[in-house]
C-alpha cells in the first residue's frame, strides 16, 4: 500500500484530491494536511511514499516545506501544487530537488501519470538503497566475536555520514574490509572507491599518484594525467598504510581535507575534489608523530573515527567461521568440492599463534586443502601448517 500525504489549505482542493486518488487505486491511503507546518510534522512521525505539497500557504509556504524534507528525508519524491502565479516558482522548486509539478486546477490525467512516476521512482531509490546495504561478499567481515561486532556497529553507524575513519592495527587483520564497508555502506557507493598503498609507491611519486601532473612537470610526464583523488571526485579514496607517506605529501593531503582542493604536479591550477577520506595504518602514529615523521595536524583531521582491528590472536573465537569461509571461497575459485576440516584440526588452528593474522589464515587453509586428505584432519594441520 502506498501512502501519500497531500499539503494544502483550500479544503475543496484537498476533497478533490483525495477523491481523484482515492477513486483510482484503492491501495492508495491518503492522509491531508492543511498548512506546511503540519504537513511537515506528519512527515517527521510517518513514512510516506510521496507527497503532494501546495507552494502557497500561510505559517509556511511550500519552498520551504520541500528544503526541509530534502534535508529529513530526501527520499521522497515531492509534486509541487502551483497556481498560475506560482509557476516561476515551480519551475524554481524543481530545481530545489522536487519531482515535479502540477497546475490548479490538476488536469486528471496528468496527476495520475504524475503521482504513478513518483511513487515507481520512490520504489527504485528505496530497491537501490537496499542493494546498495548488501555489501559485497568479497569484502564480507567474518566472525561473531565482541571485537568484530562492536566494529560492525560502528561501521554501521560511521557509514551513513561524511566523517573521516582511521583504521589502525596489524598487517592481514583485514583494515581493508572496513573501508570496503564504509564505503558500500555510504551515500557514495554510486561512486568509485580509489585505493592507494601508500608504502607501495615510491616517495618521489606519491604525490603524482595522489595528484596528478601535468606534462612536463618531471622527466617521464609525457602528458597530463589525473591523480588519485580525481578519480575519487564524489566517491571515497582509501589511503592504506599512510603512516608510509612523505612528509611533503601529508602537507598537501591536509590541504585537500581542509580545502578540498588539490593542484597536479608542475601546475598552478586548483582543482576542486569532493572526497570522502578513509586512512589505514599499522603503525602507531602519535609515535610517528613525537618522532617527526607524521603532521599532527594532519592525523587529527583523518582520526575523526579511530576503529582498530584486532589480531587474530585476540579473537580466535572467530577461527572456525573464517576457516569455513576460506574453504567454501577457495573451493569456488578452483572449482572443486568443498573439504571439511574435523574438530580436532580446527581446535588446533585455533591454538596457533597467528602472528600473519587472517592473511596467514588464509594462506594455510589453501594449503590444508591442496596437500591434505578429504577431510582435513589434525595429522594433516601438523603435517602441513607447521610454522
Amino acid at each position: 500500500m502506498s501512502k501519500i500525504l497531500i499539503v494544502e489549505d483550500e479544503a475543496a482542493i484537498r476533497r478533490v484530491l483525495v477523491k481523484i486518488l482515492s477513486e483510482e487505486n484503492d491501495s492508495y491511503q491518503v492522509d491531508e494536511a492543511e498548512d506546511g507546518v503540519a504537513g511537515l510534522e506528519k512527515i517527521k512521525n510517518n513514512d510516506y511514499d510521496l507527497v503532494l505539497c501546495d507552494i502557497k500557504m500561510p505559517k509556511m509556504d511550500g519552498v520551504e516545506v520541500l528544503e526541509e524534507v530534502k534535508k529529513i528525508k530526501p527520499e521522497i519524491p515531492m509534486v509541487m501544487i502551483s497556481g498560475h502565479g506560482d509557476m516561476e516558482t515551480a519551475i524554481q522548486t524543481m530545481r530545489l530537488g522536487a519531482f515535479d509539478y502540477i497546475s490548479k486546477p490538476p488536469d486528471l490525467n496528468r496527476l495520475l501519470n504524475t503521482v504513478r512516476n513518483a511513487l515507481d521512482k520512490k520504489q527504485l531509490v528505496v530497491e537501490n538503497k537496499i542493494l546498495k546495504k548488501k555489501v559485497s561478499k568479497n569484502y564480507e567481515m567474518i566472525g561473531d566475536s565482541e571485537s568484530i561486532n562492536h566494529i560492525k556497529v560502528m561501521i554501521d553507524k560511521v557509514a551513513p555520514t561524511e566523517a573521516r575513519v582511521l583504521i589502525t592495527g596489524p598487517n592481514g587483520t583485514g583494515k581493508e574490509l572496513v573501508a570496503h564497508q564504509l564505503h558500500e555502506k555510504s551515500e557514495r557507493s554510486s561512486f568509485p572507491l580509489i585505493e592507494v598503498n601508500c608504502a607501495a609507491i615510491p616517495s618521489e611519486l606519491i604525490e603524482s599518484e595522489l595528484f596528478g601532473h601535468v606534462k612536463g612537470a618531471f622527466t617521464s610526464a609525457v602528458k597530463d594525467r589525473a591523480g588519485k583523488f580525481e578519480a575519487a571526485d564524489k566517491g571515497t579514496i582509501f589511503l592504506d598504510e599512510i603512516g608510509d607517506m612523505s612528509l611533503s605529501a601529508q602537507a598537501k593531503v591536509l590541504r585537500a581535507l581542509q580545502e578540498n582542493m588539490i593542484t597536479r604536479v608542475g601546475a598552478d591550477k586548483d582543482i576542486k575534489v569532493d572526497v570522502r577520506v578513509v586512512a589505514a595504518t599499522n603503525k602507531d602514529l602519535k609515535t610517528e608523530i613525537a618522532e617527526g615523521r607524521f603532521r599532527e595536524d594532519l592525523y587529527h583531521r583523518l582520526a575523526v573515527i579511530l576503529i582498530k582491528v584486532p589480531p587474530l590472536n585476540e579473537r580466535r573465537d572467530d577461527i572456525p567461521a573464517l576457516i569455513s569461509h576460506f574453504t567454501e571461497k577457495i573451493a569456488s575459485e578452483q572449482g572443486n568440492a568443498v573439504k571439511s576440516f574435523s574438530a580436532q584440526a580446527i581446535k588446533l588452528l585455533q591454538e596457533y599463534d597467528w602472528t600473519g593474522n587472517i592473511r596467514e589464515l588464509r594462506n594455510v587453509v589453501e594449503r590444508l586443502i591442496i596437500l591434505g586428505g578429504s577431510e582435513i584432519s589434525e595429522t594433516d594441520v601438523k603435517m602441513f601448517a607447521s610454522k
